[in-house]
């Protein structure tokens, strides 16, 4: 029975621990895909991710045109109106990679990084402690089935020389 369950527990273990190496890589390659897909430069300023980004210059390049052809011109309203959308869309995107690198980004860098290997090493750790634990636990047994039988060897041995 003792057997079987340490079968079933070194399975568990090994079950578990193939779960987490998935897991890692998983939220690993997702980091770092998710990453490329960003735009912006990843953990800089909102102003720096502004200027760098493409929206962000188109805008600003509509914006310019707008101003050299004039509001009387209908080539300039429509520039200056795109301009100024392509400045909000340029906005938002940047609110929304940010969002995105504090929501998903960091924490799935923090799990596939620092968590998980946190957790093996604790795993570890936890199995010597129980492989020490086990070992005197044994050591323990053995004492007393020595301490037990220790009174009835000398009975034993008085009984016989007499």
């Amino acid at each position: 029975m003792k057997k079987q369950f340490n079968r079933m527990r070194q399975l568990a273990n090994q079950t578990v621990e193939k779960r987490l190496e998935l897991v890692k890589q998983v939220s690993h390659s997702t980091h770092k895909k998710l990453t490329a897909c960003l735009q912006g430069q990843q953990g800089v300023d909102v102003e720096k991710k502004s200027k760098k980004l493409p929206l962000t210059t188109l805008a600003q390049c509509m914006v310019e045109g707008a101003a050299v052809l004039g509001d009387e011109s209908l080539l300039g309203k429509m520039l200056m109106l795109c301009g100024q959308t392509q400045e909000r869309l340029a906005q938002e995107l940047i609110l929304f990679e940010l969002t995105i690198e504090r929501d998903v980004v960091e924490p799935l860098y923090d799990l596939a990084e620092v968590e998980i290997p946190n957790i093996q090493k604790q795993r570890k750790h936890l199995a010597k402690l129980v492989l020490d634990m086990d070992s005197a636990r044994t050591r323990i047994s053995y004492q007393q089935t020595c301490t037990v039988m220790w009174p009835k060897n000398l009975t034993m041995q008085a009984t016989s020389r007499q």
